[in-house]
């Protein structure tokens, strides 16, 4: 199939289902540029933007399945784009003003919640040293060092396509962690959001 004749959901389940990961490519390069400049819109941060389209592309190749009823792909791509974008900056704002707002007042509760906050980042690292060796490498360069996907497949002589294939594991498996942990639930969810900025 032809990149530029994919125009429904079900055109673009086809391709996927049939293997056809060249043309998905060509797809993904026709559009990506343009989603970037969408979502930066929104953020004014381009490697966000950029972070966001990729995995958008990512829940595509992984869930065709949620395109079934989509009829037109485009506006289904800007759509979904401009909403993480948005829920993105909500997240970043909500958080911003959150820390403000407790640091103004330093009572014990900010103590506690800087002291679940804390325990919660340690935990989610000890989680991802557990990672396999070249997904823990890869996810790290990614969130903690702020690399590209094309910058991460240079760096470890990798492809983008196997970059995004390792953050798209990581990511599967670190949130099945933290949303199943018992111990968590029983503190409460209060710094869920916290975890969100790592997870997603």
């Amino acid at each position: 199939m032809d990149a530029a004749k994919i125009e429904t959901g079900r055109d673009l389940i086809s391709l996927i289902e049939e293997g056809q990961s060249a043309t998905f490519t060509r797809f993904y390069t026709s559009y990506f540029e343009k989603l970037i400049l969408a979502s930066d819109k929104y953020l004014s941060d381009i490697h966000a933007a950029e972070e966001i389209v990729q995995d958008i592309f990512l829940k595509i190749w992984e869930f065709p399945e949620s395109l079934t009823d989509v009829k037109s792909v485009k506006s289904y791509l800007y759509r979904s784009v401009i909403n993480a974008s948005i829920n993105f900056a909500n997240r970043q704002k909500s958080l911003e003003q959150h820390h403000l707002k407790l640091a103004a007042e330093f009572s014990d509760d900010y103590l506690a919640d800087l002291d679940d906050e804390n325990e919660m980042i340690i935990i989610l690292r000890d989680e991802i040293e557990k990672l396999p060796a070249q997904c823990k490498k890869v996810f790290k360069l990614s969130r903690f060092e702020n690399f590209k996907y094309k910058e991460i497949a240079l760096e470890l002589n990798i492809s983008e396509k196997t970059v995004e294939n390792h953050i798209g594991n990581a990511l599967k498996t670190l949130r099945s962690r933290f949303m199943d942990d018992q111990t968590l639930n029983k503190k409460g969810r209060s710094y869920l959001n916290l975890m969100t900025l790592y997870l997603y």
